[in-house]
């Protein structure tokens, strides 16, 4: 039984990760025959496990105090991780075209990922897809949904890179072992009753698991973008430029995170402004990756969740173009209210310090008010190589929430952003974005 921490039981009631990955023939690669594909793919899948045995396992409630854990017993380990082999209505075309529109199509994106039943313990892990094309080859799609209560992004992707290296190599010989144990993080004396708290706040009735509401999607526009490292460079000068202009805080160019986060937080605010006044509140919730703020630092190889959830908070007027303002004002007002954040909340705290009080920071803030980012510039998705090339497009299916953004790392320093809004904010928002992006 591997214990979960607080870090762990805050996601309890999230729905799972589900990331979906293509791809195609082209750049010189050409995708072997499905059957070969599927085989090697279910083959370095076992080979991976054999490592990430947890993963494989159940999570599952293993008192009356509501602690919960993932069982890695024989028993709970035997049936293994569900693989589909699963085809898609349309053609190779077709597929390509899912992986090429800036549009999402939510309604194909969810053929392309496996099920995962969470609302019910014991829950499984992780459960794996593979998607070829009805008609033809050249495209396919793999599908991986893991309970967040199990691992973080920065877990997720560790396992990818782990599968994906035993089948383009055939062994896991240069892969660091993954450490699951969360023995050090239960030491703090604050860990054990606030996890136990935050499973009574998500699953007062185990084993049942009152999971959050998925966003209906059909009134939702799912959109993506890319942002070049040029464009990151300049709005990191634009917004030290403007702050040195204004009453910012920036002395010093803000980070990557910090630039695009400001980015699509004032293009948000710009996009729903009509329906607010000036001195309103906005929030924008970040995930803060603790790993390395904990005394002592977890190893380098821990899997599991370890990301504690912040939120920077500024007025509608702070983020919107005031009257004499230039057009990197808010960027610069939006940068310092991160730098705030991140600097309270985030480098001068004990990351379990306030655990007891997470499920009053969750109900503290008002939803209509908030705007969300997931996942991490620094997870680079276009290099989980099967043997067969990077992927055309990779892409978070699961969102957990309205007004929800989503970055990844991409090829030449760029970094991909995904939105996810109501279909009455995401034309203004685009404008907003594309207007302060070349500008």
């Amino acid at each position: 039984m591997i214990k979960l921490s607080p870090f762990d039981t805050f996601f309890l009631a999230l729905r799972p990760i589900q990331r979906l990955f293509f791809y195609d023939d082209g750049d010189g690669t050409s995708l072997p025959p499905f059957p070969s594909l599927a085989s090697s793919l279910r083959a370095s899948l076992g080979a991976t496990l054999a490592v990430f045995t947890p993963l494989a396992g159940k999570l599952t409630a293993c008192s009356d105090d509501h602690d919960l854990a993932i069982d890695c017993s024989p028993g709970a380990v035997h049936p293994g991780v569900r693989f589909v082999e699963a085809e898609y209505s349309g053609d190779a075309a077709d597929m390509r075209r899912l992986a090429r529109d800036v549009e999402h199509d939510t309604e194909a994106f969810l053929q392309l990922v496996p099920e995962l039943e969470v609302g019910r313990l014991p829950a499984p892990v992780l459960a794996v897809q593979v998607t070829r094309p009805a008609a033809g080859g050249g495209a396919v799609a793999v599908g991986v949904s893991m309970h967040h209560a199990a691992g973080d992004g920065q877990s997720l992707w560790q396992f990818m890179r782990a599968w994906s290296t035993a089948s383009r190599e055939g062994s896991l010989a240069g892969v660091a072992a993954p450490m699951f144990d969360r023995a050090g993080l239960l030491r703090h004396p604050k860990a054990r009753d606030a996890a136990r708290n935050l499973v009574r706040f998500s699953a007062p009735e185990l084993p049942k698991v009152n999971t959050f509401p998925e966003p209906d999607w059909t009134r939702q526009s799912r959109r993506t973008y890319l942002v070049t490292a040029g464009q990151i460079q300049s709005l990191k000068r634009r917004i030290v430029q403007s702050a040195k202009n204004g009453d910012g805080e920036q002395n010093h160019p803000p980070t990557t995170y910090v630039a695009i986060a400001s980015l699509l937080w004032t293009s948000i605010v710009r996009a729903k402004s009509v329906d607010n006044a000036a001195d309103d509140e906005e929030y924008f919730l970040f995930p803060a990756d603790c790993r390395r703020r904990l005394q002592p630092p977890l190893e380098p190889g821990f899997f599991g969740n370890c990301i504690k959830v912040r939120y920077a908070r500024a007025t509608t007027g702070d983020l919107v173009r005031r009257d004499g303002d230039n057009d990197d004002d808010g960027l610069a007002r939006a940068a310092a209210a991160f730098r705030r954040a991140i600097r309270e909340h985030v480098e001068e705290e004990d990351p379990l310090g306030d655990a007891d009080r997470w499920v009053d920071v969750i109900r503290g803030v008002p939803r209509e008010r908030i705007a969300k980012q997931g996942s991490s510039h620094r997870f680079m998705a276009y290099e989980v190589d099967f043997g067969w090339g990077q992927p055309s497009r990779v892409e978070l299916v699961s969102v957990s929430s309205a007004d929800m953004t989503t970055l990844l790392g991409a090829p030449g320093g760029a970094v991909q952003v995904s939105v996810a809004l109501h279909r009455s904010h995401v034309d203004g928002f685009e404008a907003s974005f594309l207007a302060q992006v070349s500008a």
